[in-house]
């Protein structure tokens, strides 16, 4: 296997265009140069796989920046427990609901060096926040400290946190607040959501983020288009699994491509999440079409167009009895001193009829998925 090779060389050799990096909205210089501990930058990852008609597994999209949904994993899994009892009888599921000390473990593992024993919290953005009850849940099951930007301080660097037997201080913070919001001080002054100077305490090293800050280029979906590439060149190894076959509008070749085959893509703005801004061409008007090739002429650099994978079905009861709903998996992969896998995952349902759109904020629905263990 080969070492990773430092100085942007991926980028000096041409295996992912630079200004594909350089120029993209999540990238922070603020991390150039940073050592964090165990090297690791993506703490929780998500990455959204399907099945085509063909039955081949293919990963659809990867969530490095701040994956959201694992609540509902662990949650699905105790309302089968309850509802359905003497369902898993004798099939030996493998449990999901020690997600939360595992994740504490490993977030306790990328402390600062030297800390023995590392305080850990999560941020969250407040009450507002669509995945608020997920920020809750999973304090809950870490058994850490729920806190928001007014609860934390920078010190000298460090950062504390205000308690009622007084300041204490913080060693890792998983954060569910976006890089533009996190440090008012160095990113964008009026947020008045973050932590001002806690870009400082990273550098300094006295606390660890989870994800690190500029994670989102991972996230960015014509990144995503290179990623086989990086897995050769950092790994000399194959992908497992496939990406979707993906074009790039940025490139010429790809917009010239996705415009004369508008009506059979599905176009994506690259930097979205959530299901938003995407344009299905099968299933749109001849009006959505010329407004989404205006769109991609206008910017081409912020979509890429995948052809459209007829996604697996799976048998989902609804008010008119059972009936066959696209699905997706997300998988989640948990990284500290080494990468731990949740032995399940969030099983996404596009619940109406026709669509392949499973995001919840767009009507989609979730199911418990069993990993089996070998024989009892």
């Amino acid at each position: 296997m080969h070492l990773p090779r430092a100085g942007r060389r991926i980028l000096k050799d041409g295996v992912v265009p630079a200004e594909l990096v350089l120029t993209n909205v999540c990238y922070r210089p603020e991390m150039i140069g940073l050592d964090l501990p165990h090297g690791t930058y993506i703490h929780i990852n998500g990455t959204d796989i399907v099945r085509d008609r063909a039955g081949e597994f293919l990963v659809l999209e990867d969530n490095g920046r701040s994956p959201s949904g694992v609540s509902y994993v662990v949650e699905n899994r105790h309302l089968m427990q309850r509802a359905f009892p003497d369902l898993m009888q004798g099939l030996n599921v493998r449990p999901v609901s020690d997600y939360g000390k595992r994740l504490l473990g490993k977030l306790r593992e990328v402390a600062p060096a030297g800390v023995d024993n590392p305080c850990v919290v999560l941020l969250s953005p407040g009450i507002y926040n669509s995945a608020y009850f997920e920020h809750v849940f999973l304090a809950r099951e870490m058994g850490v400290a729920l806190v928001e930007g007014r609860d934390l301080v920078v010190d000298e660097d460090r950062v504390w946190a205000h308690t009622i037997g007084g300041r204490a201080p913080v060693h890792v913070i998983y954060r569910r607040i976006n890089d533009d919001f996190l440090d008012p001080e160095a990113l964008n002054p009026a947020s008045m959501l973050g932590v001002p100077g806690i870009l400082r305490a990273v550098r300094r090293g006295t606390v660890t983020l989870a994800n690190a800050i500029g994670t989102g280029v991972a996230d960015d979906k014509a990144v995503y288009a290179y990623v086989p590439r990086i897995i050769r060149y950092y790994l000399g190894e194959e992908p497992i699994l496939a990406n979707v076959e993906t074009h790039i509008c940025r490139e010429p070749a790809g917009l010239a491509y996705t415009l004369a085959n508008l009506e059979r893509l599905v176009v994506k703005p690259v930097g979205e999440s959530g299901g938003y801004g995407i344009v299905i061409g099968p299933k749109s008007s001849k009006a959505e079409l010329e407004t989404a090739a205006a769109k991609l002429k206008a910017d081409p650099g912020n979509f890429i167009s995948q052809p459209m994978v007829d996604l697996s079905v799976s048998p989902t009861l609804l008010e008119n009895g059972a009936r066959p709903r696209h699905v997706d998996l997300r998988p989640y992969a948990i990284t500290g001193r080494e990468t731990w896998v949740l032995p399940g995952g969030l099983t996404r349902v596009a619940l109406k009829e026709g669509s392949i759109i499973v995001n919840s904020s767009q009507g989609g629905g979730t199911k418990d998925t069993w990993v089996l263990a070998g024989d009892p």
